[in-house]
């Protein structure tokens, strides 16, 4: 159950000793603060890198209201930037609150991993799944980490301990007078700002006041001032800023939260930065997306052991499903929704299909056989019955529903539908992962498997749901010997039972073994200094590696070793553009020869070995300098 805000508001009081606002800075000071960079700035130790992020967290803000409010500081973000939309999750998964809302934001993950289901944060998962401050400074303890918030939890618990400065607010004035001179004249890298009036304004009068419209243009005045704050900087010509806007939830237009209205679940992220398309929108983008946004804007690749169920918006890659946005179809048998909603097709996008040979004719049209469908249309079609779990699909997704397919009538029958993948292609190695965002829901009869066929033979069964499951999967295959092509397809059976969701369905390979390799290898020796025992040979090496089609590889890591003498070195080198790589040594004359082999090649985190045969041996024996 969601906090009251009266019980929110006692809660920052009871828990947070004031903080003083730093001294003013003169102008004089904030002219030099750009030499004095390096010295910390009223507890906060200065930053290192260029690159640097804002997110500011607008507390319980309905995009819906943007529309008639007057937030023009949030309008420029969306022009320069990014604007995306999107939903949360609702119980059984945890109620639209703050704490869950907030700990998706800043870990990554959804609260069945973190574990935070209320405001009382009673068990939470941050040991496994922490914040993107704590996963910055564990990768770097020099990253200079700020948050201010004006809700006590946000700097006390949903960002730990590692953070370099938590600081309450108070109120959203205190919160962002804090915030804005810490980014005027200190030197954070990364920050997290919190504002929590609109919130409350929402659960005092609802969405739909006029006093929680005019707390939305005070919190964007606030915004102004922070972006302001940032421009200011003497180094801001210098840096790589990217700015986030986000909030944890919606509100009624009544007032209050915690359901599973459109409302109360809908979301948005607003992020402004190189790379991001000024006035774009998106509609697969999610709140636990800015976690790992945030750490690659900063230079901290994300683990996969890590498990993280958001991906930076570099590497958010539209699916085959996401095409069929633009030809979603309008309400047939689902009345409920309104006339015009356009969110679901039966047409499966290129290279899929949908066999319902076996499906009974009647049942809701809608969900006949496998559809595909937008959260909007589907979860609303029926709330409250666990759809709104289905956190992990993203945009268009594919979908069974026995049970919404059930609510006409029918022939004889249970729902028995398989949605086919296209023919995906193998390269002759003997592994391929299938990896696909699923979400399985059991209330009744039904069964969900998925099969491999290679090259058009017989089905294999790889993986059957007879539980609830609600991940990202992730399945190894052992593809047979000269294997071409492997079809993926996903049957379900149910009687008026529950659903099956599927998204982001990708096979993966690795680069087979033949297609990376030392082309070529060459070396010279050049005698430094004059005949005798103190004097030297300087050997240098060059290969090429290139792939089995004869394409050079750059970024290609690879190792040599030098024997010399009884003597073995191990050198590293990259390969550029064309392929090539060097290696350079010295070794001493009276070494009667010298052999260099490449004999590890790393590509893209899969290794593979090729010793060149015979390897070069060098004559270091000749009494005067010389190439050859």
């Amino acid at each position: 159950m969601s906090l009251s805000r009266s019980a929110r508001t006692m809660l920052a009081a009871a828990t947070v000793a004031a903080v003083a606002l730093p001294p003013a800075t003169t102008a004089a000071h904030a002219q030099g603060s750009a030499a004095a960079a390096a010295a910390p700035y009223a507890g906060l130790p200065s930053g290192t890198k260029q690159a640097k992020t804002l997110v500011i967290g607008i507390d319980g803000a309905t995009f819906d209201a943007f529309s008639r409010a007057d937030v023009p500081h949030i309008e420029q973000l969306m022009a320069k930037g990014l604007t995306a939309r999107s939903n949360l999750y609702a119980n059984p998964m945890a109620p639209t609150v703050s704490g869950a809302g907030w700990s998706s934001i800043a870990t990554g993950v959804w609260p069945d991993k973190h574990n935070v289901k209320d405001n009382n944060f009673t068990a939470p998962n941050y040991g496994q799944y922490p914040d993107c401050a704590t996963r910055l400074e564990t990768a770097d303890p020099a990253t200079s980490t700020l948050v201010v918030g004006t809700w006590s939890p946000i700097p006390q618990i949903v960002f730990g301990a590692k953070t370099d400065l938590r600081i309450a607010g108070g109120n959203d004035e205190g919160t962002t007078a804090k915030a804005e001179d810490y980014l005027a004249h200190g030197n954070p890298d990364s920050t997290f700002v919190h504002l929590d009036e609109v919130d409350g304004a929402g659960h005092s009068s609802g969405s739909a006041s006029d006093a929680y419209l005019k707390a939305l243009n005070t919190a964007d005045a606030q915004v102004g001032r922070l972006l302001d704050a940032v421009t200011s900087r003497p180094t801001y010509a210098d840096e790589d800023w990217l700015v986030v806007v986000t909030a944890d939830h919606g509100h009624t237009p009544t007032g209050g939260h915690g359901g599973n209205t459109p409302l109360e679940r809908g979301t948005f992220v607003i992020a402004r930065g190189k790379g991001i398309e000024p006035g774009s929108v998106r509609d697969d983008v999610k709140i636990t997306d800015i976690a790992p946004t945030v750490l690659r804007h900063e230079g901290v690749a994300t683990d996969p052991a890590w498990n993280l169920d958001g991906t930076s918006l570099a590497e958010l890659k539209p699916d085959a499903f996401d095409a069929l946005r633009g030809s979603l179809r309008t309400p047939v048998d689902e009345t409920g929704l309104p006339a015009d909603a356009k969110g679901w097709t039966n047409t499966a996008p290129d290279g899929w299909s949908i066999d319902n040979s076996k499906m009974p004719a009647g049942g809701v049209t809608e969900w006949r056989g496998w559809s595909f469908a937008t959260d909007e249309f589907w979860t609303n079609a029926e709330r409250g019955q666990g759809r709104e779990t289905n956190v992990r699909a993203r945009n268009v997704f594919a979908v069974a529903d026995s049970d919404e397919w059930d609510d006409k009538t029918h022939d004889a029958g249970q729902f028995d539908s398989t949605l086919v993948s296209p023919a995906y292609k193998l390269n002759g190695t003997a592994k391929a992962t299938v990896s696909y965002a699923t979400d399985y829901r059991v209330d009744g009869p039904q069964t969900g498997d998925v099969y491999v066929a290679y090259d058009g033979g017989a089905p294999q069964l790889v993986k059957s749901y007879r539980s609830d499951a609600n991940t990202v999967e992730r399945l190894e295959l052992a593809v047979p010997a000269g294997a071409k092509s492997a079809r993926l397809s996903f049957r379900y059976t149910g009687t008026n039972s529950a659903f099956w969701t599927v998204d982001q369905v990708a096979v993966g390979q690795p680069d087979p073994p033949s297609q990376l390799a030392v082309t070529s290898l060459e070396a010279d020796t050049e005698l430094l200094g004059r005949p005798g025992s103190d004097a030297a040979w300087k050997i240098t090496a060059n290969g090429v590696v290139k792939t089995a089609q004869g394409k050079p590889v750059k970024g290609a890591k690879v190792t040599a070793q030098l024997t010399a003498g009884g003597r073995v070195r191990k050198l590293t080198g990259t390969t550029k553009k064309d392929g090539s790589v060097r290696f350079r040594a010295t070794v001493r004359q009276g070494v009667a020869e010298a052999a260099l082999t490449v004999t590890d090649v790393r590509y893209q985190h899969l290794a593979y070995y090729g010793e060149l045969d015979p390897v070069r041996t060098l004559d270091l024996s000749r009494p005067t300098g010389h190439r050859g």
